[in-house]
């Protein structure tokens, strides 16, 4: 089994609390953008933790471009994406899923490069395998699944 990095291991303790996950989504987001405008494109600082992406897509209601800032499961050397839809183990389902869902055409920029992406919700075993996955990836999304009642959403981009 692979080691784990002391300064990981203390993140993914940090990110399971409810503290964490009562901040994070005010300044991670915000502090994402700021750096990946500046850095046109080249520097995500939450990448440095686990690998991002910057998703761009169109809103549910008002189909004007959302863009977000979110971690990343990368499958196939960057060809597809695992994006999960945890919201910080918070309550309410993250607004950018519920864009994918009604607008699945989207757009992600991946260490630098701009991809055109289609969205698509795992449902089924699928679902359950990916999860499996995204466990080992990062063991705080347990956590933040226990503390809600709603099911993580989990989405797959692939190219197009």
């Amino acid at each position: 089994m692979a080691r784990v990095a002391p300064g990981v291991k203390l993140m993914q303790k940090v990110s399971s609390t409810m503290l964490f996950a009562k901040i994070a989504p005010h300044f991670i987001p915000a502090m994402d953008k700021a750096v990946h405008r500046l850095t046109r494109g080249k520097v995500l600082l939450s990448a440095r933790m686990l690998p991002g992406v910057i998703l761009t897509a169109k809103g549910a209601r008002t189909g004007e471009p959302r863009t977000t800032p979110l971690a990343c499961m990368p499958e196939d050397g960057g060809r597809s994406w695992i994006l999960i839809g945890s919201n910080f183990g918070r309550p309410g389902h993250p607004a950018w899923t519920g864009n994918l869902l009604k607008h699945p055409e989207a757009d992600v920029s991946w260490q630098g490069k701009d991809i055109a992406v289609r969205a698509r919700l795992l449902a089924g075993e699928e679902r359950a395998e990916v999860w499996r996955a995204v466990l080992g990836f990062w063991p705080p999304y347990a956590t933040y699944q226990a503390r809600i009642e709603r099911e993580i959403r989990l989405f797959r981009l692939e190219r197009r």
